[in-house]
């Protein structure tokens, strides 16, 4: 995983990182589409900072490997 200490926003480094949390997908938005599979959502973590709120998404392992080769994505 990338380095996300200190907060971008505030410079703090009292940050708490969630467990992995679902994309979503099924009724709800799916926020990493082509990244899981087909039974089972991409995954990621949130990032909060306990100092001015900042909350960031980072996608799991697994769903950075697989976007390469998704057609849902392309490179910018």
């Amino acid at each position: 995983m990338i380095t996300i200490s200190p907060c971008p926003n505030c410079r703090s480094t009292d940050l708490y990182r969630s467990k992995l949390v679902s994309a979503g997908g099924g009724h709800a938005p799916n926020y990493l589409p082509g990244l899981g599979s087909m039974w089972r959502t991409a995954k990621f973590y949130l990032v909060l900072c306990s100092d001015c709120g900042l909350t960031r998404f980072f996608a799991s392992d697994e769903a950075t490997a697989a976007v390469r080769s998704s057609k849902k994505w392309e490179r910018v």
